[in-house]
């Protein structure tokens, strides 16, 4: 199932939206035509409220972009590519080929984003401030009065959002932005793989704390601190598998026994074969040629009725994704975590010579890490 959808590309970084960003956006809309004024339009006529409100909403989703934005554009400044910019449910996702491992290159990208949040709520306050009703105070607003122009008051909305965006980044709860610089800050003292750890514990203290604050008072909190953790979790296992992997070559963790299926061979053949070999996938190969890939995932597709007659033709990934026996294991990992997938064609020269797995690299890492 595909779970996200590319509205176009911005410095050649594709912008995606995420399901369930599409499920929030209205939720905040809505969330905005209630609220009263200050940080809200439900004193205004329908249709204006709504009008004002869903505007409201992209507006904000637009600038956590712009955040995402700033992040890339360092990163790529620094010789980091970015495979795209996703927008979930809590915000957006800038996803980097690799984090780099200079501590000073990641602790301005870190900066990046919430430098962007501030300048563009500096922005907006001059804005305001410039078209704001003569003799209303800036402090006015801030802890007494509403904005009676709605027009202005969704400006000066934008301007303390941006704030507080900003802010909320810089905490240090990795792996959010202020968790970044909280590793940059460790890694210049420690081991890399170290600062990781220490931050994402930090991070992961931080998200039980919020969850429990969550549970008293909002269940938003628990949402953000489950993603938190979970984040941390993540990132804090992708360093050390990173890390570890690094100068191991394939050829020494590749299965060397590679066993491949013709293209004309059917899908219930192929199910016999997968319990004879006890392989979850396997090169498809016609005379002596490489035609793609087929995993008992593709399989799983194709109804059982139907797999006497549906060839490995039909089903297999055409999209050949390979590496050479003397690469780096750690581009296996970043391959398969690029493409999805969870096993890797291995070559010496044109020649099939193995395949590595993502089993074959947990199996590395678990002893070289010990």
């Amino acid at each position: 199932m595909k779970t996200s959808f590319q509205l176009g590309k911005i410095m050649g970084i594709p912008i995606k939206l995420h399901i369930t960003f599409l499920l929030i956006l209205p939720f905040f809309a809505w969330s905005f035509a209630i609220t009263p004024p200050r940080f809200g339009f439900s004193d205004q006529d329908l249709p204006l409220r709504y009008v004002l409100s869903m505007a409201a909403a992209v507006s904000l989703f637009t600038c956590v972009v712009l955040h995402e934005l700033g992040h890339s554009y360092i990163a790529k400044k620094h010789g980091t590519n970015i495979r795209n910019i996703t927008l979930f449910l809590f915000g957006g996702v800038s996803s980097l080929e690799e984090i780099p491992k200079n501590p000073r290159t990641e602790l301005k990208m870190a900066m990046a984003g919430p430098g962007v949040s501030f300048f563009i709520g500096l922005i907006l306050t001059i804005i305001y401030s410039f078209f704001k009703p003569a003799g209303e105070s800036f402090t006015d607003y801030v802890f007494l009065s509403p904005i009676n122009d709605p027009y202005l008051r969704l400006v000066w909305m934008m301007a303390i959002l941006n704030i507080v965006l900003g802010i909320f980044n810089l905490l240090p709860a990795f792996p959010m932005d202020g968790g970044r610089v909280l590793r940059a800050w460790l890694a210049e003292r420690m081991s890399y793989i170290k600062a990781t750890r220490e931050a994402a514990g930090i991070g992961k203290m931080f998200a039980i704390l919020m969850g429990i604050f969550g549970l008293f008072y909002n269940f938003w909190f628990m949402l953000i601190a489950f993603f938190i953790y979970i984040g941390a979790s993540e990132e804090e296992k992708s360093t050390e598998i990173n890390l570890i992997l690094e100068g191991v070559k394939i050829k020494d963790i590749m299965s060397k026994e590679v066993q491949t299926v013709t293209s004309g061979m059917s899908v219930e053949d192929l199910v016999e074969y997968i319990f004879r070999f006890k392989h979850m996938g396997y090169p498809v190969v016609d005379d002596g040629q490489l035609k793609g890939m087929v995993t008992f995932t593709d399989v799983q597709k194709v109804p059982k009725g139907e797999r006497k007659v549906v060839k490995v033709s039909q089903v297999m990934n055409k999209k050949i994704v390979s590496l050479q026996e003397d690469d780096d294991a750690v581009n296996a990992f970043r391959l398969m975590t690029v493409n999805n997938i969870g096993r890797i064609i291995v070559r010496k020269g044109e020649k099939i010579s193995g395949i590595v797995s993502r089993t074959d690299l947990l199996r590395a890492v678990q002893v070289l890490g010990e």
